[in-house]
């Protein structure tokens, strides 16, 4: 299929990973960018942030008139939006006129029903989705009762070229690695729950940022690095952690993330929330383990700290989980793309 794919697709973002899986599948890709570096670079400057406050964010890159174009000149089967908040409720009509055989799908693995995630355009735009996808399962309903035709959830995914067992040397688990880490943005939830594990003598490492500038707790157990990891340096610094930790983001009512999926892909051992979907995913104490409260989560990580060989059993088990149950973006994409074909008869 020709597919015309709208999104940020910036170096270790997972819409350029979902992409990337497009073309694997076999499909021609009319990429469509929406935060080149130019827009990343404004992103950080005040008048930009008052800009986007108040009015959403804008269009820098003149997006909507390059899907014009591209609808107008290439007979795409998809306009893929890939959380394009930029993306006019114009531009959808447009295309819906000059392509009516187009079916527009998209995609967000946000929390899209919380303002926080939205935009006034994403708003208004949304009755001319044929299709949305989301990743959390109580999106399906929100996103309908907001004008969407038709809502569907799928889980969160791997990129099987990223997110893979890594044979890392002591001098590179020295620079990244360590008993005990995290891998996230900070949260003052996900700070107490660590701030707990190291009073009670764990040593943990963070990466990510806004920990320097918000976090006010301070331990000489908590190691913050206060830098983002991208792509194989973010899988290396798993497979590097003996115990990898994972907090959902309660402000995108989280019930899985998409490190739920990244960490057992790339064979680490992730001790992560404890959810029903979680236990879907998988198997509690043979393929992840889980937690609900900071004892448990003390308990859970000294206990898989003093036994070695079951904790590897179970990193190992949660990558066959990830293969033997289809989770990579080329398995769980193909089935979005084959609904949307099949969606496409309709029209």
């Amino acid at each position: 299929m020709q597919i015309i794919y709208v999104g940020p697709l910036y170096y270790g973002g997972t819409c350029l990973q979902r992409m990337k899986a497009m073309e694997k599948l076999g499909h021609e890709i009319f990429p469509v960018d929406t935060e080149p570096k130019v827009v990343q670079e404004k992103k950080s400057q005040f008048i930009y942030r008052v800009r986007r406050k108040l009015f959403g964010p804008p269009d820098i890159v003149d997006a909507n008139y390059t899907i014009c174009n591209l609808i107008k000149k290439y007979p795409t089967n998809i306009l893929w939006l890939d959380k394009a908040l930029t993306i006019k409720p114009e531009t959808l009509r447009i295309a819906r006129k000059i392509s009516p055989k187009t079916l527009i799908a998209g995609y967000a693995p946000d929390d899209m029903a919380a303002k926080h995630n939205q935009s006034r355009a994403f708003l208004k735009g949304l009755p001319y989705y044929h299709v949305y996808f989301t990743t959390k399962s109580y999106g399906v309903t929100e996103l309908e009762s907001l004008g969407v035709q038709k809502a569907v959830f799928v889980s969160n995914a791997y990129d099987p070229a990223i997110h893979r067992p890594v044979e890392v040397s002591i001098n590179e688990k020295t620079e990244y690695g360590g008993p005990v880490g995290f891998i996230g943005d900070y949260e003052n939830e996900r700070a107490q729950y660590i701030f707990y594990l190291a009073q009670h003598g764990i040593p943990v490492r963070i990466w990510g940022t806004n920990w320097g500038k918000k976090c006010k707790l301070t331990h000489p157990n908590i190691r913050i690095e206060n830098k983002s990891l991208w792509g194989d340096q973010y899988a290396r610094a798993i497979c590097s952690f003996d115990i990898n930790l994972g907090f959902l983001r309660k402000i995108n009512r989280d019930l899985q993330t998409q490190r739920s999926i990244e960490i057992p892909a790339c064979g680490a051992f992730m001790l992560m929330e404890r959810t029903d979907e979680h236990l879907e995913l998988f198997e509690e104490g043979k393929e992840a383990a889980f937690f609900n409260s900071k004892e448990e989560l003390f308990e859970k990580v000294t206990y898989y700290l003093g036994h070695e060989e079951e904790r590897k059993n179970i990193a190992q088990a949660g990558r066959d989980r990830c293969l033997r149950s289809g989770y990579s973006n080329n398995e769980i994409l193909n089935s979005m793309l084959q609904f949307i074909e099949k969606l496409s008869e309709q029209y």
